[in-house]
């Protein structure tokens, strides 16, 4: 028999599809930045956070929503190499393929650019952007100073460095769009809507104000640890509902699911 639970555990698997994507105070704030910075006369856009403060999904929402209104593209994942990169943008560019055996002569790319000034602006939005080295993005900076391609950088913010203070983005003037962790209102609203959007409403009530503060405490906020904790909990639920149902309350998630989930991942040191 089905688990009650094992379609609230699906909910939680780490994604950026469009569909996933939940509004929050937060992030309809940033979205509006970055929706606002793409209308300003800017070469860069600069988007920083920790890894699993919402940056991809973010950067997936707003190419869906603004695609039919402008040139739009998002590159998720970084290319292996210079030569995947100047053939997927001069796809972008020419609207045409070009043999996997060419290279690409990067002046006669930037000439091109410089070409579609007035013409097109097209912007790239660059995801996981800490993988490509400094000369690529001295590259990346030379096309962008057509004005005929505009790119959006999103770059993780690490513990023990700055990425702005990088070399590549000295003496830039970029705007700078930065995401953080979730405050605990805000990740008690993305766990009910993630839910909710799944017409799971009993699931949702279950788990209360007491249990919210304890995940906010293991995860801190972070989107990406917050799915593993959700996931892992519900997975638990599924366990006990399937094999010893006696144990379990349905109208509450207990706080001892969340203590074991937390520490299953690591969160707890025993």
């Amino acid at each position: 028999m089905k688990s009650r639970y094992e379609a609230a555990k699906q909910v939680f698997i780490d994604s950026v599809d469009f569909e996933d994507y939940i509004d929050l105070n937060s992030s309809v704030a940033a979205y509006k930045q970055l929706e606002y910075s793409l209308d300003k006369p800017l070469k860069m856009i600069l988007l920083f956070g920790r890894p699993g403060t919402g940056k991809s999904i973010l950067l997936n929402h707003i190419q869906q929503k603004l695609k039919h209104q402008r040139e739009i593209y998002y590159f998720d994942t970084p290319a292996v190499n210079e030569k995947e990169f100047f053939h997927k943008l001069f796809k972008v560019l020419t609207q045409k393929d070009l043999p996997n055996n060419t290279e690409v002569n990067f002046s006669a790319l930037v000439e091109f650019c410089q070409g579609l000034r007035g013409k097109r602006e097209i912007v790239i939005l660059l995801d996981e952007a800490q993988m490509y080295d400094t000369e690529m993005m001295e590259k990346i900076r030379l096309l962008s100073d057509s004005r005929a391609v505009k790119f959006v950088i999103s770059l993780h913010k690490t513990e023990d460095e700055d990425l702005i203070a990088k070399e590549h983005f000295k003496s830039r003037i970029w705007e700078v769009i930065e995401l953080k962790n979730a405050s605990r209102e805000d990740q008690a609203t993305y766990i009910h809507k993630k839910l909710l959007k799944k017409n799971l409403f009993d699931i949702a009530n279950s788990i209360k104000a007491k249990e919210m503060k304890m995940i906010h405490h293991f995860t801190k906020g972070n989107y990406r640890e917050c799915n593993k904790l959700l996931f892992t909990i519900f997975e638990i639920c599924e366990h006990y509902d399937k094999n010893e149902s006696a144990k379990i309350n349905y109208t509450h998630i207990h706080s001892k699911i969340i203590e074991m989930s937390a520490l299953k991942l690591g969160y707890i040191n025993v």
